[in-house]
C-alpha cells in the first residue's frame, strides 16, 4: 500500500479542522486539538502521511485517532491510529502487533496496515470501519440482526482460537458492526494471552510476565469498602475479603482465636496436600493452615461484566473458553434487549450475580470441577433464559417466584448471605455482612431486580446508564416486526451452552459455529 505525504491543515483561527462523512470541516474541542498535537510532537513522521482529524477512542492503555491520508491512486482513505501508552510493557506492545499480523486481515478479524515507532511512542495503523455502537442501537435491533452478530463474533473467536490466542476482552467495544454494510471486525489485542499450544510465538513470552508476585484476591477493589454499586438500589451482596499480613495481631481479626480450630504450631506451619481438608472447609472461618498458604498467581484481565466464572474465582488455568463465556454474556444482552447485563464492582459480587441468573447449586458444582469450592448460605434456583429474556423484554409478564432478586445491603437484618471461595483448602476469608433481599416494588418485575441495571437512579454518564427497551404497552407491533416474538428455542439452548459454568464442557466457538440456530449460514 502506497501512501503520498499528507499535512496537517491549520484553519484560519489556529484550531484544527476535522473532515465529517460530507467532506465538511468543523471544529474540534480544544482538548482533542492538545491530544492531537502532542501526538505529532511524540512521533513526528505521522505528519509526512497522515491528516489526524478526530479523537476516537480512548482507554487504559491506548488512544485511538482517525486518520486521513491520499493514496498515490488519488483515493482518499480513512485509516485509525491507535497510540499506545508509554508505559506499556515492550513485550505487551509487540505480542498485540504479533496477534494483528498474523491473525488479522480476515474471518472478522481486524488486521493492521502499518506501525509508527518514535522511541516509546508506538502507533498501529488500521483499516477504519465506520460502526454503530451497540449501546446505541440495541433497542432497534431485529433478531436477525442479532442472530448474524453472533455468528460472525463466533467466527472470529474460532479464527484466533486456532492461532493459540485468547483474547480476553471480548465484548460489544471490541466487536465493531456496521450495520449499514453488514461487516464486523474484532479489535484490541491488548489483553491477549496464549494457550499452551500458542503459535503466536510472543504471547509465550507473556507467560514469564505473568509469573510475578501477585495476590488472588488482594486486589485494591476487592479490599476496599464500595459504598454502594456504581449507585445501584438493588445492590448485590457486598463482602470483604482480607489477606491478613504477617505482622497483624491475630486478636485483631475478626474471627479471634477462640472461633478458630484449635491447632498447634507445628499443625499450622505444615504444608497442606492438594486433596487434604481441614477442619475450615466449607464454614465461614478460616484456620491458621490456610492462613499460612501461599498467594496463587491467576490471570484477571477482563471487563467487569463479562468476566467467566473461572476468572472470578481465580483458576490458574484459563483457556479460550473465557472468550466464548464472554460471547455468551453478549447474547444474553442482546436477547434480553438490556445492556450491559451484569454490573457488579467487584468480582465476588460479579459470582454472586452468575449465582442468581445460573443457581448456585450448579455453579458450586462447577467450581469444584476446576477445584475450587464456592459457599453458599442460601440456595438460589437455576432461572429459565427464555423466560428471563422475554420477561426483560415485556413480551410476558412477570412470573412471580421464577426470578431470584439480588439481595440489597443493609445494616440491620438478620438474614445472612455467605459466600466464600476455595481453592481445595479455605485461603482466604469474606467478612460477613448483613443482607436481606430487597421488597419488590409495584412497578418492577422479579427479572428486573435480577439485573444491577434494573436501578431508578439518573446518571449523567452514558457508562453508568443501562439501554431498557420501551415499556410492555408501547412495544407491540414493534417487537413482532423484529422477529421477537418468534426467537426460536435454538437462540436460548445456544445461550445455554455458552454460558455452561463449567469451562471444560462449554461448548466452543467452532461448535457453536454448528449449531441448529445458524444451519442456513
Amino acid at each position: 500500500m502506497e501512501f503520498s505525504p499528507a499535512c496537517v491543515e491549520p484553519s484560519t483561527d489556529g484550531c484544527l479542522m476535522k473532515a465529517d462523512r460530507g467532506h465538511k470541516k468543523r471544529k474540534i474541542s480544544p482538548d482533542v486539538e492538545m491530544d492531537i498535537e502532542f501526538l505529532y510532537k511524540a512521533v513526528p513522521q505521522l505528519a509526512k502521511v497522515f491528516r489526524i482529524i478526530d479523537k476516537i477512542g480512548a482507554g487504559t492503555f491506548s488512544s485511538v485517532y482517525l486518520g486521513e491520508t491520499q493514496m498515490r491512486d488519488g483515493r482518499r482513505e480513512m485509516f485509525a491510529l491507535k497510540h499506545l501508552i508509554p508505559t506499556s510493557h515492550p513485550t505487551r506492545i509487540a505480542a498485540e502487533l504479533q496477534c494483528l499480523t498474523v491473525a488479522g486481515g480476515r474471518e472478522n478479524v481486524m488486521g493492521v496496515t502499518y506501525c509508527f515507532r518514535k522511541e516509546d511512542h508506538v502507533v498501529i495503523v488500521m483499516p477504519y470501519m465506520d460502526h454503530q455502537a451497540i449501546v446505541d442501537i440495541i433497542g432497534s435491533l431485529t433478531f436477525e440482526e442479532v442472530r448474524l452478530y453472533i455468528y460472525h463474533l463466533l467466527k472470529a473467536l474460532k479464527h484466533i482460537h486456532q492461532f493459540g490466542i485468547i483474547h480476553r476482552d471480548i465484548k460489544p467495544n471490541n466487536f465493531l458492526y456496521n450495520r449499514k454494510s453488514k461487516m464486523y471486525a474484532l479489535v484490541d489485542f491488548g489483553l491477549a494471552q496464549g494457550t499452551a499450544d500458542t503459535q503466536i510465538e510472543l504471547l509465550k513470552d507473556l507467560i514469564e510476565l505473568r509469573k510475578a508476585p501477585r495476590t488472588v484476591f488482594g486486589e485494591r477493589d476487592l479490599n476496599s469498602c464500595t459504598p454502594a454499586l456504581s449507585n445501584t438500589k438493588h445492590a448485590a451482596i457486598r463482602t470483604e475479603l482480607v489477606k491478613p499480613s504477617k505482622t497483624e495481631d491475630a486478636a485483631s481479626r475478626k474471627y479471634s482465636s477462640a472461633t478458630l480450630p484449635v491447632r498447634t504450631q507445628s499443625s499450622s506451619q505444615r504444608p497442606v496436600q492438594r486433596g487434604l481438608t481441614c477442619n475450615c472447609y466449607f464454614t465461614d472461618r478460616v484456620c491458621n493452615v490456610c492462613l499460612s498458604r501461599k498467594s496463587q498467581v491467576a490471570p484477571r484481565a477482563g471487563t467487569p461484566g463479562f468476566r467467566a466464572p473461572e476468572v472470578l474465582t481465580k483458576c490458574p488455568n484459563q483457556g479460550t473458553a473465557i472468550d466464548v463465556w464472554s460471547a455468551g454474556v453478549i447474547l444474553l444482552s442482546l436477547l434480553s434487549g438490556r445492556y450491559p447485563f451484569f454490573k457488579a464492582t467487584d468480582d465476588m459480587i460479579a459470582l454472586v450475580q452468575i449465582m442468581t441468573l445460573r443457581g448456585s447449586r450448579e455453579t458450586i458444582k462447577a467450581a469444584k470441577s476446576f477445584g475450587k469450592a464456592v459457599v453458599c448460605s442460601r440456595e438460589l434456583p437455576r432461572q429459565d433464559l427464555r423466560t428471563l429474556c422475554e420477561t426483560l423484554r415485556g413480551l410476558r409478564p412477570s412470573p412471580d417466584n421464577k426470578v431470584t432478586p439480588l439481595p440489597e445491603a443493609t445494616a440491620d437484618s438478620t438474614d445472612t448471605y455467605h459466600h466464600k471461595i476455595q481453592d481445595d483448602t479455605p485461603t482466604h476469608r469474606p467478612t460477613e455482612r448483613t443482607l436481606k433481599p430487597h421488597k419488590k416494588e409495584a412497578d418492577e418485575t422479579p427479572a428486573e431486580l435480577l439485573c444491577s441495571h434494573t436501578n431508578k437512579h439518573k446518571h449523567s454518564g452514558g457508562n453508568d446508564t443501562a439501554t431498557r427497551l420501551p415499556k410492555q404497552e408501547k412495544m407491540g407491533e414493534e417487537e413482532d416486526e423484529r422477529g421477537w416474538d418468534r426467537v426460536p428455542d435454538e437462540a436460548y439452548d445456544l445461550l445455554d451452552k455458552l454460558l455452561d459454568l463449567n469451562p471444560s464442557t462449554r461448548i466452543t466457538a467452532a461448535q457453536a459455529l454448528q449449531h441448529p440456530l445458524f444451519k442456513d449460514l
